[in-house]
């Protein structure tokens, strides 16, 4: 991320994951990733064989020798029924930590009943940073349908050598071919447009112009750049201009995620397209324009569904998705697809949902701005139902899959290279989950945690004033301390 008038300091890179299993409970991938053995016992040849390698290797002999037994892996909830931590132990733990992190705000809370254990004034708003997207997020998981897609069309021109690229809202179009992965998993697949739209236009004349129609934001996105931006945050790799269709976010490598960014996504998106469409040939003209109404669709192709989509933003920190799914949030409210549209409508949809959302103030949804202010209030009132035991708070449903979203500490997302070995915060190292936010000056870290007593908390941590290098480790210590203790 960047702060304005600074170099920029980006949130850590991730290693994009699939996880195979969408964990309806908070705990049960820190039981998993924290390195809990479940029984598991392979012999030193078993695991050269297992991992492809001659047996010599680790001292094995040339004869097989018994199958190890299945292991019996297990995947449970923590039950409700661990004993709370006080607010006394809390504090006696936090306290003393907290004092080195500058202009901190936070809090934490017991989702089980809603209780807050410890708070140093939550309800001050702080610059979040990237925290924001676990309200954009959670607005998105609210508001819209989860199994809703992206489109991206193609439709028939005004004349017979014209086609319209019609932007539908999807940053993730992939411009690298089947089986190469990019940072967007599943994203859709701009050849699988190009042979739609080859296949559709048979026998007919070559294109010699491509309109984009990007009115699917209202004046087209504008100039796709908020209010509190750093100016060189396009050039950095941190966002493109927000416009309605580009190409994997805009980057110049769809491999990496904070790589330049192009200043002319959507027309970047159509002249692509264009020449994909007439290889060989002389390259189509490139213009915005609108699709005439009710023209034939020549492709079309989708976007992961939206709770791919809210995932991949918390994973990855990727700003130009969280502004995308903001926008999603406005469309479905009656908002202007603008950025202030979009701020309102989150904000709107939060408190509508019964989330405290006062002092929120919102430039962008997807905390790059420094304009952004949030307290810990709203980020908590977020987690709080997202973690809270099954049946009850009737919010738990649509916002357990946030908990997915957040990256695993040690493990993956943003988080992936922090809590290691040798620091003080290594006892955290998987069984903190939780959504980073970092700007030259702002810091934040909020999620889930389990305690050394088995209770899940939630927390979160806002620190202003200071840098990160120094800020960072002291918050990922704020949260490790949780696990470490029983606080009682």
């Amino acid at each position: 991320m960047s702060g304005e008038g600074h170099r920029a300091v980006p949130d850590a890179p991730s290693t994009v994951r699939r996880w195979g299993l969408r964990l309806l409970a908070v705990a049960v991938v820190l039981a998993l990733l924290a390195g809990v053995v479940v029984g598991l016992t392979l012999t030193a040849p078993s695991f050269a064989r297992a991992a492809g390698l001659p047996v010599t290797l680790l001292g094995g002999e040339a004869a097989d020798p018994p199958d190890p037994s299945t292991p019996p892996i297990r995947l449970a909830a923590v039950g409700a029924d661990a004993p709370v931590p006080t607010q006394a132990g809390l504090a006696a733990v936090l306290d003393a930590r907290a004092a080195a992190l500058g202009d901190l705000t936070g809090a934490v809370l017991d989702p089980a009943t809603g209780t807050a254990l410890w708070s140093r004034r939550p309800n001050d708003p702080q610059v979040p940073a990237s925290v924001t997207k676990l309200l954009t997020g959670s607005a998105a998981l609210l508001r819209l349908d989860p199994t809703m897609r992206l489109t991206t069309s193609v439709v028939a021109g005004p004349t017979p050598d014209t086609i319209v690229l019609v932007a539908g809202g999807d940053p993730t179009l992939s411009s690298l071919p089947a089986g190469r992965q990019t940072v967007y998993p599943d994203a859709a697949r701009l050849d699988d447009l190009v042979a739609a739209v080859s296949a559709s236009r048979a026998g007919q004349p070559p294109v010699k112009r491509v309109l984009v129609d990007v009115s699917h934001y209202e004046n087209g996105g504008g100039n796709g750049v908020a209010p509190g931006w750093d100016p060189t945050d396009v050039a950095s790799g941190f966002v493109a201009p927000i416009v309605p269709v580009m190409l994997d976010g805009g980057r110049s490598d769809p491999t990496v995620l904070d790589v330049p960014r192009t200043a002319t996504p959507a027309s970047d998106a159509a002249r692509e397209l264009g020449a994909r469409l007439t290889r060989g040939g002389t390259a189509p003209t490139v213009a915005v324009g609108a699709a005439p109404p009710n023209a034939p669709v020549l492709g079309r192709v989708a976007s992961p569904p939206v709770t791919e989509l809210v995932r991949t933003a918390l994973q990855n920190s990727d700003n130009v998705l969280a502004e995308a799914l903001g926008r999603e949030v406005a469309r479905a409210v009656g908002e202007p697809t603008t950025f202030d549209g979009a701020a309102r409508a989150v904000t709107r949809v939060l408190a509508e949902a019964g989330i405290d959302t006062t002092g929120v103030v919102l430039a962008d949804t997807s905390g790059l701005s420094v304009n952004d202010r949030v307290p810990a209030t709203a980020l908590s009132g977020v987690l709080a139902p997202a973690a809270a035991p099954t049946g009850t708070d009737p919010r738990t449903p649509a916002l357990r899959p946030l908990l997915d979203g957040l990256p695993v500490a040690g493990g993956g997302g943003t988080l992936a290279d922090r809590y290691v070995a040798g620091t003080p915060s290594a006892d955290g190292r998987g069984w903190v989950r939780a959504k980073t936010g970092t700007l030259t000056a702002a810091n934040a870290l909020a999620g889930v945690v389990d305690t050394a007593d088995g209770r899940t908390l939630v927390f979160s941590f806002m620190s202003n004033g200071v840098d990160p290098g120094t800020a960072r480790p002291r918050l990922d210590a704020l949260a490790a301390a949780l696990h470490d203790c029983g606080c009682r």
